[in-house]
């Protein structure tokens, strides 16, 4: 193999591990995102009830 086309294995190997880490990246914080939204709701469901049982 010449050197060119070591550089650009290199190179390649470097962009799917990137791309790899970005796209895990992307997906935990839709999921951060969605774990916020439930946490949200939960709290809200819990304020309503103590305020019917303060009612």
């Amino acid at each position: 193999m010449s050197l060119l086309s070591n550089v650009t294995l290199v190179k390649a190997r470097y962009f799917v591990i990137l791309a790899a880490f970005l796209s895990s990246l992307i997906s935990g914080c839709a999921t951060m995102e969605g774990a916020g939204e439930d946490i949200q709701s939960a709290g809200e469901a819990v304020e309503e009830g103590a305020q019917d049982a303060s009612n």
